[in-house]
């Protein structure tokens, strides 16, 4: 049985091991070369209890990953996050990446965020219509912005409101006070 659960320290190694595949074998990641288990634990550790960071896991496997991240260094952007997820290629399709990106937007959702974003490189049909299904509207792209893999990609963004823009809102709760929501 997948229990959500709040990642860890000693979750870095397999962490790493779940985003590696995305870094080296498609244009799905940004980064060029994959993060070790010791990066993934700094990453962690960055979030300062604010930003969530939710492992799907069987037993102590982890099977996947969800984590949000400040859109802007600025201020006035506190109540907008970028999020994503990631699972264990084996499990793509079989609802382990929905279950991941429902917990997280009900937990950022309690925590007062207000905006969520994505961004993608494109085309991505299949990841595209998952969060589309899940609310999340496009909402520009940047054009031949990414160079990966030999080649220039479009990079889309799509934003999905948590709270309503028109009621003013309560500052935010750190993640650590929330925990995970299970949708």
């Amino acid at each position: 049985m997948i229990e959500l659960r709040a990642a860890s320290a000693r979750d870095g190694a397999q962490l790493a091991n779940i985003y590696a595949p995305y870094v080296v074998t498609n244009a799905v990641s940004f980064e060029d070369k994959a993060p070790d288990a010791a990066e993934m634990k700094l990453r962690l550790a960055a979030h300062k209890g604010m930003y969530p960071w939710i492992v799907a896991a069987e037993a102590d496997v982890i099977v996947g990953y969800a984590y949000a991240k400040p859109l802007r260094q600025s201020p006035a952007y506190r109540f907008a996050v970028e999020i994503a997820v990631y699972t264990a290629g084996e499990l793509e399709g079989k609802g382990v990446r929905k279950s991941l990106l429902n917990a997280i937007l009900a937990t950022l959702t309690e925590q007062n965020f207000t905006q969520a974003i994505v961004t993608l490189l494109t085309p991505n049909d299949k990841l595209i219509q998952l969060y589309e299904a899940s609310g999340f509207r496009r909402a520009g792209q940047y054009r031949e912005i990414c160079f990966k893999n030999g080649q220039w990609n479009d990079v889309g963004l799509w934003q999905r409101e948590l709270a309503d823009a028109m009621i003013p809102t309560e500052e935010l709760k750190p993640f650590k006070s929330v925990g995970v929501v299970k949708a």
